[in-house]
């Protein structure tokens, strides 16, 4: 894609009006994520996308509320991407609020809550301080990849994390080759290999040039 047309896109905070798009691009994105297959799907498909339905729209809600980044992506008025960063200002892992823990249990389970906890204690335990953030959710509808705009969210997030003056770096846990290529190229460097279940793959980290 030419320059000139990557210009058409912007990378702008979501509004509330946003969330139940945005919520439709996470659940296409990651319907066949590894981590959310091993921890959500028993054995019927169709239970599983309600499960995975309510873990995204409750975390994008939460998240919303909790006045975390939630970064889009638009092509003039249409959302075409998002970038989730969470921050350990607010309880993450162990630490979640009973109210998170307590709708994410009516969503998905009690053996999906406890994945999606144990998913975040460990990447926390990975971070270098308390300092960091977490990349949650990245992803773009389908018709707009391919175009150079993956580089575009994540340099998005990078130039989030730059302006924080309280916040150190961000993780992101990846397990696809492609997806470490794309964070690499971000200045993101592996702080070791993280094994999630019977998941493997490495947690990427960009200290933000204000503690570099």
């Amino acid at each position: 894609m030419e320059n000139q047309t990557l210009e058409n896109y912007r990378a702008v905070y979501l509004t509330a009006e946003d969330l139940r798009i945005a919520a439709s691009i996470l659940y296409n994105a990651y319907h066949d994520d590894p981590f959310f297959i091993e921890s959500l799907f028993s054995s019927d498909k169709a239970a599983y996308e309600q499960k995975l339905r309510a873990a995204i729209r409750e975390e994008l809600n939460t998240l919303w509320q909790q006045k975390q980044a939630l970064i889009g992506l638009f092509n003039g008025e249409r959302l075409v991407g998002l970038a989730c960063v969470v921050t350990q200002k607010i309880p993450l892992g162990e630490g979640r609020y009973w109210h998170w823990r307590l709708k994410m249990l009516l969503g998905t389970g009690w053996q999906s809550t406890q994945a999606l906890i144990k998913k975040e204690s460990s990447i926390i335990e990975l971070l270098p301080n308390h300092h960091c953030g977490i990349l949650q959710f990245i992803a773009l509808v389908s018709n707009e990849r391919h175009k150079g705009l993956g580089h575009r969210l994540v340099q998005a997030v990078v130039s989030w994390c730059d302006e924080q003056p309280d916040v150190e770096g961000i993780g992101v846990f990846v397990t696809q080759e492609s997806h470490t290529q794309l964070f690499t190229q971000h200045d993101f460097f592996s702080l070791g290999e993280l094994n999630i279940g019977s998941i493997d793959g490495q947690l990427l980290f960009y200290a933000g040039q204000q503690h570099a």
